[in-house]
């Protein structure tokens, strides 16, 4: 089979990826706004579609509307449930400039929209009207992490079916700039310490509220520089991150306290959606087994 992986490179991409974090959590916090509080966050979060990533439906009094990233016209857009429709292109546009023409959309759609206009999850937030640092958008990179979050999705989806505990969908959080999916195992969690840069401690004592075995994607940070698989366990086991798992090219990353597996070693891969499995099964098995974890339960019988 045709590897169809798009290859990823943080070093050349990282300035539209910073950027396009930057607009995702306007968008967000759109959505944080208008949305009833759903337990783990889950309400704020954007869903990967075909064209990029959604805010899906929102109410607004009897109005309903949307807002999409575009990553194959290179656009945001937004759509009313009464036929309104605005967009403007996301090339050579700033974070300060995205801010305005998307509350003025919103306004002229007769959608009014209170927010925090502070990025979250960031040390040294600069607030969305006064940031014209960030303005890059390369269409380029911007339609490979596209292509990338799919093809991930799709494994996250296969992944997630084998369960039938709690579960969270598949969704993509703006705050850490990640896709994410999480199993729980219905059991209390001891209470979380918070300490995330610019979060509220009880948004994340909320979102830990119960043990939780997560994993993801996200196309890397300056701690990990570099396009990454991540799985993690709240609380952590004694014995976790000593773990044997697979494939050999994951590793415990002691800093973020998660096990990581590189996008390129999937990228590369004869079977990437099967090296990509392995690992989310070895490291939920090592986190349920020494979690002592109700597997039977909890799980879809093969």
């Amino acid at each position: 089979m045709k590897n169809e992986w798009p290859t990823l490179s943080y070093a050349d991409a990282k300035d539209t990826y910073q950027t396009l974090h930057l607009l995702t959590q306007i968008v967000g916090k759109i959505k944080l706004a208008k949305m009833p509080w759903v337990n783990h966050s889950w309400h704020v979060t954007l869903l990967v579609t075909p064209t990029g990533l959604s805010t899906a439906d929102i109410a607004d009094g009897d109005k309903h509307f949307q807002i999409d990233f575009d990553f194959l016209q290179h656009q945001l857009q937004l759509r009313t449930s009464a036929g309104q429709t605005r967009s403007f292109d996301l090339e050579k546009l700033s974070v300060a400039s995205c801010y305005e023409k998307i509350i003025k959309a919103l306004a002229d759609c007769d959608i009014q929209v209170k927010l925090n206009p502070v990025p979250n999850e960031l040390e040294n937030p600069i607030p969305f009207h006064k940031d014209h640092l960030h303005a890059t958008y390369n269409p380029d990179h911007a339609a490979r992490l596209h292509k990338a979050l799919l093809l991930t999705q799709g494994v996250l989806q296969q992944f997630r079916a084998k369960f039938r505990g709690k579960s969270s969908p598949v969704h993509f959080f703006w705050g850490s700039f990640d896709l994410a999916v999480s199993r729980f195992s219905g059991r209390e969690a001891p209470r979380h310490p918070g300490g995330v840069p610019n979060l509220p401690d009880w948004v994340t004592q909320e979102a830990y509220s119960h043990e939780v075995s997560s994993c993801g994607f996200w196309p890397g940070n300056e701690a990990v520089p570099f396009a990454a698989f991540y799985a993690y366990i709240y609380p952590e086991p004694e014995g976790y991150k000593e773990a044997a798992v697979r494939p050999a090219q994951a590793y415990y990353h002691q800093e973020m306290r998660e096990f990581i597996l590189p996008y390129e070693a999937v990228q590369q891969a004869e079977n990437p959606a099967g090296m990509l499995l392995e690992f989310l099964g070895s490291t939920y098995e090592a986190a349920a087994n020494l979690a002592q974890w109700e597997r039977k339960a909890l799980e879809v019988s093969s």
